[in-house]
């Protein structure tokens, strides 16, 4: 990977990870566009860190707060200082914890998989056309009547299993998340909202796991350029944050629908005409 490549890259990460389309699956299309082998699972993860660090900022406050009211709940403070478990603030916090349990054992137990045979084009194509309709559906047709403070345990755990299915390049972690706020009947600023924050463990767990990997020999990175993609997927990603949020409180998600089945008609008429190929050279 050269430094222009990287460049282009880190502007896709940015632009496209708090998107319902699928940073990983745009990562996997541009670097064979650009006649590149595939970035590989492992440039994925690590710059998807650059991005999390513009979640992390973004919501600094509400982490701050909700991490704090979460250990001051806990049974050995004091109980003339313990915060309610019922706190808005302290369920949340379980909330993030038992929704990030599925993506972090799909995670590991399907490690070979999601490096290799999930990042296949075709099925990438498959899933940005699925969950186009599926988000389509649930935005257009649910109510908005569920805030975070009213989320229950059965949410949590649906929303956990829709950020797994974003294992699969095409799914989109937002996408799923979001996708499935709609279904249960979240405001669309709601969806959004917890899909950020849930995103942050699975996504720093992952990305922190993959720079082990790489720097004991497991994975394979161009370290130089993987930096510069990562510092200006963070600074792209929290303009995006910014302009995400207030689209979502008044607009709907259609635009996105449309954008995901368009790009899944093209790309698989370049996979038909033999312009793209499926598998690519995986970079591990």
């Amino acid at each position: 990977m050269n430094w222009l490549e990287a460049i282009i890259l880190g502007l896709v990460q940015g632009l496209t990870e708090f998107l319902p389309v699928s940073s990983s699956a745009h990562l996997r299309i541009v670097g064979e566009l650009l006649g590149m082998d595939d970035p590989g699972a492992a440039f994925t993860a690590i710059t998807q860190l650059g991005t999390e660090t513009a979640v992390l900022i973004f919501f600094w406050k509400d982490i701050v707060r909700i991490i704090k009211k979460w250990f001051g709940s806990m049974p050995w403070v004091g109980a003339q200082r313990r915060i309610s478990a019922g706190d808005s603030d302290v369920r949340l916090g379980w909330m993030i914890i038992v929704g990030s349990i599925p993506i972090a054992l799909l995670g590991l137990l399907l490690e070979d998989w999601i490096d290799t045979s999930f990042r296949n084009l075709w099925i990438t194509v498959t899933m940005l056309a699925v969950f186009a309709v599926f988000l389509g559906a649930a935005d257009k047709w649910m109510p908005q009547r569920m805030t975070l403070d009213k989320m229950r345990w059965s949410d949590a755990i649906l929303y956990g299993f829709a950020q797994a299915l974003a294992l699969i390049p095409g799914v989109s972690r937002s996408g799923g998340t979001i996708t499935m706020g709609r279904l249960l009947g979240y405001t669309r600023e709601a969806a959004a909202r917890y899909s950020f924050l849930l995103a942050m463990p699975a996504v720093f767990a992952s990305g922190l796991y993959k720079v082990y990997r790489v720097a004991v020999g497991g994975n394979s990175v161009d370290v130089g350029p993987t930096v510069v993609a990562t510092l200006i997927a963070f600074g792209v990603g929290y303009a995006v944050i910014v302009w995400f949020l207030k689209l979502v409180s008044t607009k709907s998600y259609q635009p996105f629908v449309i954008y995901r089945i368009v790009i899944a008609i093209v790309i698989g008429v370049l996979l038909a005409g033999g312009i793209l190929s499926p598998m690519g050279t995986a970079v591990m």
